[in-house]
C-alpha cells in the first residue's frame, strides 16, 4: 500500500509540474511584448489640440478604468464610443481593433489598460 501511494504521489508531482510549467510558458510572450506602439496616429485625433485620445465602449471595464484614470490625474482627452460613432469604429479598425481600450498618446498606441504606459507615453509627449 504505501508504494502505491508514492506511486500516485509522484503522478501527482509530474501532473503538476506539467501542468504549471505550460501555464507559464503560455504568459511567456507577454513576457517580452511592448506595451506600446510607436507611430504616426496624428489623422486619429479628431483635432490638433487632442493629445490624447480614447477609442472605447459604455460597457467595458478596461475602458471605465482608463477614464477614471485621466479625471484622477487630470488629463484632457477626447472619449470615442466605437459603438455610437460609425467613424470612431472605423479609426479602430484601422488602428488594428481587436479590442478596447484604444488610447493614442502622441505617437504611441496602447492597447488595454495600462496606467505605466499611459503615465510614459504623456511624459514622453509634453517633452
Amino acid at each position: 500500500m504505501p508504494n502505491k501511494i508514492k506511486t500516485v504521489a509522484v503522478y501527482a508531482l509530474i501532473l503538476a509540474a506539467g501542468l504549471g510549467s505550460g501555464y507559464a510558458l503560455s504568459l511567456a510572450p507577454g513576457l517580452f511584448k511592448s506595451n506600446y506602439t510607436e507611430g504616426n496616429y496624428a489623422a486619429y485625433f479628431p483635432n490638433a489640440q487632442s493629445k490624447v485620445v480614447l477609442y472605447g465602449t459604455a460597457w467595458c471595464g478596461y475602458c471605465a478604468k482608463t477614464r477614471d484614470y485621466f479625471r484622477k490625474n487630470h488629463i484632457d482627452f477626447v472619449d470615442l464610443d466605437i459603438e455610437k460613432s460609425p467613424a470612431a469604429l472605423k479609426a479602430h479598425k484601422e488602428l488594428g481593433g481587436g479590442g478596447v481600450p484604444v488610447v493614442l498618446i502622441g505617437n504611441r498606441k496602447i492597447t488595454g489598460y495600462d496606467a505605466d504606459a499611459f503615465q510614459a507615453a504623456i511624459r514622453k509627449a509634453a517633452g
